[in-house]
């Protein structure tokens, strides 16, 4: 009995290795993608991921046929969504980096356009994960990737003296 327990604690290891070897370079990049954290510089989006994969390999177990790495993503999801529109913990408040790509974008748009977009998560599938009717999700992914698209440019200071002509 002892030495089957042994073997299944070993096989379970090998297999949570294999998948961190292939998801958690993917999932850190999502993680940073959502907490808006300079790719060389992003403290919070590596305690975002650990914290995903502890939560993975818990129910390592129970998983039984589903994909791990949704699993993964999915806990990213609600975390950061916990974290940000409830303004739990680090992630919600500290402020994006103005050199991520996504640093413009609410949080919550921000995580719609990482499932949507990033992960090829479904609208159906996002709204259900994060509670949202379908059109919601939809406009926010819109709306997110207008302002990616068509960043307001800033009003630059105009020359002393220059008219501007009229509309």
């Amino acid at each position: 009995m002892r030495d089957r327990q042994v073997s299944h604690g070993a096989r379970r290891a090998r297999e949570y290795e294999a998948f961190v070897a292939g998801a958690a370079g993917r999932l850190l990049h999502a993680a940073t993608l959502l907490t808006a954290e300079a790719p060389h510089a992003n403290p919070r989006a590596r305690r975002l991921l650990t914290l995903a994969l502890a939560h993975t390999y818990a129910r390592w177990d129970r998983l039984r046929g589903e994909d791990p790495y949704d699993c993964a993503r999915q806990y990213l999801a609600t975390r950061s969504a916990r974290a940000t529109w409830h303004r739990y913990g680090a992630f919600g408040r500290a402020r994006p980096d103005p050199r991520s790509p996504l640093a413009a974008l609410a949080p919550q748009e921000r995580l719609i356009l990482v499932l949507r977009l990033y992960e090829g998560v479904a609208e159906e599938q996002a709204a259900a994960l994060l509670g949202l009717p379908v059109e919601r999700v939809h406009t926010l992914c819109d709306r997110a990737t207008a302002t990616l698209l068509h960043p307001a440019r800033p009003a630059g200071p105009r020359a002393v003296g220059t008219k501007v002509a009229p509309s």
